[in-house]
């Protein structure tokens, strides 16, 4: 590991200024990889996807099929097992409880001057879903991406997902059915991303774009960004646990390596004010490490970016948790309210000893759609209004232009914009 620090220590304000900006994320070589790639599908459309498709992931979409049809994510749930669907019905039931809560609601009123003002929701008419299917799939994300547009009210979801060979993973058509999902595109990558913002033949363009996916996927968005709508510029994962000396090292350990075995640029940072239980967490994750299947990815995350920081009390630890504004925070103490009243960045956060992140990936609710790379500082995880947008109104008859109209008028002759002024002043009596 490469990092094991001490507040204590002479140069602890370098070795953290050195851990918080840690770059994980794309570089220069991606981002004109990307740009190559959008520019060649908007000429090309459906010929440049099936080439990519073919180059990649290794099988031909004329063959495979361009789409899957909703018979196939309805088969694939009827072969799950009892347990697995449960677990997927659970987690989906919950997640749309949760964000059935952020519903925006309209606004319609009259002011003291008798303007009528106010703003109306209205839901994109179509979102653009990426899932991926490389290292991983997740059916998990797919449900915490898809739910908060049905919440919306969003009436077309366009789904789609790399195939390797041309094979999708099971579970991610089970949870595609339960979403109701029933547009699904054999696509990935930048190129994927670029079919939902431009369109193609086959693709019909959409408005919104999320869900997670590799550096391409994300350089993807980003420059897309302003063609469509996107949740976020996702990077790798990273967790924050503050834990004092009385939890199990061991629980903490699988808290850590949880964000670990995500990718090898993840990142994963203890607070503790205990150096024995610094010692005990460190011995707990090299034992736990051998045992993982994902060890290799695990194993170079944490040796990586994985760091273990002694302060002198949880005081002292707060702004500095605050400084890494990370993706998510665990504050495994006696009293997890105190420090939470104290922290204003981090995309979520977990409360007490018994409230693991990983239960936040599944079925307690909240999205797990979360800034990276410290965009808490200034973002949120994806929510209902990501599928939404805010139309004001207002609404004036001649009394209450005649009350507020000659201050217009005053602002638009001092701005030198003599068409406006003329626009409301000839409506005052």
């Amino acid at each position: 590991m490469n990092f094991r620090l001490s507040t204590a220590d002479s140069d602890f304000a370098a070795a953290f200024a050195a851990l918080v900006d840690a770059r994980r994320e794309a570089d220069e070589d991606v981002s004109r990889d990307v740009t190559a790639i959008l520019k060649r599908v908007r000429a090309q459309g459906d010929t440049a996807l099936a080439d990519y498709t073919s180059r990649f992931d290794r099988h031909d979409l004329n063959v495979s099929g361009w789409a899957v049809e909703p018979a196939e994510c309805r088969k694939a749930l009827d072969g799950l097992s009892t347990e697995l669907r449960d677990a997927l019905e659970l987690a989906a039931a919950r997640i749309a409880a949760y964000h059935e809560k952020q519903k925006p609601q309209d606004s319609d009123s009259v002011d003291a001057a008798g303007v009528r003002l106010g703003a109306r929701w209205n839901a994109v008419d179509a979102a653009g879903l990426y899932v991926p299917g490389g290292r991983a799939a997740y059916p998990s994300s797919l449900l915490m991406n898809v739910i908060p547009a049905r919440v919306a009210g969003v009436e077309r979801i366009a789904m789609v997902t790399p195939t390797p060979h041309g094979e999708i993973n099971p579970l991610v058509l089970a949870a595609a059915a339960i979403a109701g999902i029933e547009e699904i595109w054999r696509v990935g990558g930048a190129q994927a991303v670029a079919a939902l913002a431009y369109g193609t033949d086959r693709i019909r363009p959409v408005d919104v774009i999320t869900g997670p996916g590799n550096a391409w996927v994300a350089e993807a968005k980003r420059q897309l960004y302003g063609v469509v709508g996107i949740d976020m510029v996702a990077g790798p994962s990273e967790i924050v646990v503050v834990a004092d000396g009385k939890n199990n090292p061991d629980w903490i350990a699988a808290d850590l390596l949880s964000q670990s075995e995500h990718d090898p640029t993840s990142q994963s940072i203890l607070f503790t004010d205990d150096a024995a239980f610094a010692d005990a967490v460190a011995a707990a994750v090299e034992r736990r490490l051998p045992l993982l299947a994902t060890q290799a990815v695990a194993t170079a995350s944490w040796n990586a970016n994985g760091a273990i920081i002694v302060v002198r009390d949880f005081e002292e630890a707060m702004p500095l948790v605050d400084r890494l504004a990370a993706e998510h925070l665990e504050l495994a103490v006696d009293d997890p309210d105190a420090l939470f009243k104290q922290v204003r960045h981090a995309g979520s956060v977990f409360l007490g000893r018994m409230t693991p992140e990983a239960v936040g990936d599944y079925v307690a609710g909240p999205n797990h759609v979360l800034p990276t790379g410290r965009r808490a500082r200034f973002s949120s995880g994806l929510s209902v209004l990501d599928f939404m947008k805010r139309t004001s109104f207002l609404s004036l008859n001649q009394s209450s232009i005649d009350a507020i109209g000659p201050a217009a008028f005053a602002l638009a002759e001092a701005e030198g914009l003599p068409a406006h002024a003329a626009s409301v002043a000839l409506r005052l009596k």
